[in-house]
């Protein structure tokens, strides 16, 4: 009874940071720093520009770093100046105020010098609408899965050449399935593994059927090749009811992934209420959302609602190497390779979206040895390693900033 009093008054406490992780906006409650402290030392927060809503970085090979918009925009930063919006951007379906989808992340091809490519991820609309279709919501996600949104959308990734100020041969390459009516939770981070490949985290839609559901897309890490296609030694390639794209299964909302230097996937997940994961990505591995979490339902628990089991209870399943309740809510990471911040060379830098934080966490193999706050006092929505070793970052807000980390000169 006891253990059970714990969770429930830790989940009580992560209510408000969760509800608006990636929901809304949780303004600070001072304006935020110019100079933050670390064990790195004090480090240097620099505005370079402001952006709506920005949520993806990447950087080319000549050093301008590509930034994109949830409305639909991709800009460049390069020369100290912020580019005007670049052409030949896919169409991505209206948002509302405080909505998760729209433009969402960006990626160089590893062969950039080459082929000039470059990935998109973003929510598009369904061709065919049906009329009078509404969400009935799910009072399990709380009062944020109430929406009247009527419209049938889901994730997709299109790559396209960069040429100029302009995208050329655009490409639809994957797309989430099925597509569903309103909600968040499309994922849609990016990343390319040692191998070449291309792999996408997928939401579940704010829904508890798909992340188990092998005949679907949604609730998974997809592997694909760069041009759509896919590996033939993707784990379920040929098994009867499952989809050939799926890498890894039971995952619940992942805006966060990163390899390591020793080529691991690591995957830094939103929880529901509590229960924020880091978890070690390996090919065909069930994570178990929704059976297990160590977060529960927003709305609380009943007879007919029952809380979700511990991870611990289900060893069928892979556990998470860490969890958070209260939660960070995570968004944007990378390992960290450069020297201009002293004892940070191979630790994942995490962005944090209600911890207005970015977490560091030191790894001696496949445990976290060292964890780290970098209080920022905003919403981290990505970030990014610039060649001199410093760090991009955007900031999530309609008034996002752009920002420059660079260790702060002593005096």
């Amino acid at each position: 009874m006891n253990a059970l009093l714990v969770r429930l008054t830790a989940a009580a406490i992560s209510v408000f940071a969760s509800a608006v992780n990636s929901y809304g906006q949780a303004p600070p409650a001072a304006p935020p720093p110019d100079v933050v402290t670390s064990s790195a030392g004090n480090i240097r927060v620099e505005r370079l520009a402001t952006l709506e809503f920005p949520w993806g970085l990447a950087l080319l090979p000549d050093g301008r770093l590509l930034v994109t918009e949830k409305p639909g925009r991709l800009r460049v930063w390069a020369g100290g100046k912020l580019s005007e919006p670049l052409q030949g951007v896919p169409s991505v379906v209206n948002l509302r105020p405080g909505e998760q989808g729209g433009l969402l992340d960006v990626k160089v091809d590893p062969d950039f010098a080459r082929n000039g490519f470059v990935y998109l991820s973003y929510s598009e609309a369904a061709e065919q609408q049906s009329s009078g279709v509404t969400d009935t919501g799910d009072m399990r996600f709380g009062r944020l899965a109430g929406s009247q949104d009527n419209v049938i959308r889901g994730g997709a990734v299109a790559r396209a050449r960069l040429v100029g100020d302009r995208l050329t041969d655009l490409q639809v390459i994957w797309r989430q399935t099925p597509k569903t009516v309103g909600r968040g939770h499309f994922g849609n981070r990016m990343a390319f593994g040692p191998d070449g490949k291309l792999y996408i985290a997928s939401g579940d839609r704010m829904r508890f059927e798909p992340a188990q559901n092998p005949a679907s897309n949604l609730g998974k890490v997809v592997r694909i090749n760069t041009d759509g296609s896919v590996p033939a030694d993707n784990p379920f390639v040929g098994r009867e009811g499952a989809r050939d794209d799926v890498w890894s299964l039971g995952h619940r909302n992942i805006l966060s992934l990163a390899f390591d230097s020793a080529g691991r996937l690591w995957a830094f997940e939103m929880g529901p209420l509590g229960g924020d994961e880091v978890n070690l990505v390996a090919k065909g591995e069930n994570y178990g959302w929704p059976l297990v979490s160590n977060g529960d339902n927003y709305n609380g628990r009943d007879f007919t609602n029952p809380p979700i089991p511990d991870h611990p209870t289900r060893r069928e399943f892979r556990e998470p190497v860490r969890t958070w309740t209260p939660v960070v809510s995570p968004s944007g990471s990378i390992f960290y390779s450069g020297s201009l911040f002293q004892g940070w060379r191979g630790s994942a830098l995490v962005g944090g979206l209600s911890s207005q934080a970015i977490v560091r966490l030191g790894f001696d193999g496949g445990r976290i040895a060292i964890e780290e706050r970098i209080n920022m006092g905003r919403r981290v929505r990505d970030l990014i390693q610039a060649p001199d070793g410093s760090l991009y970052v955007i900031v999530d807000a309609e008034k996002g900033d752009l920002l420059r980390l660079s260790p702060a000169a002593q005096r």
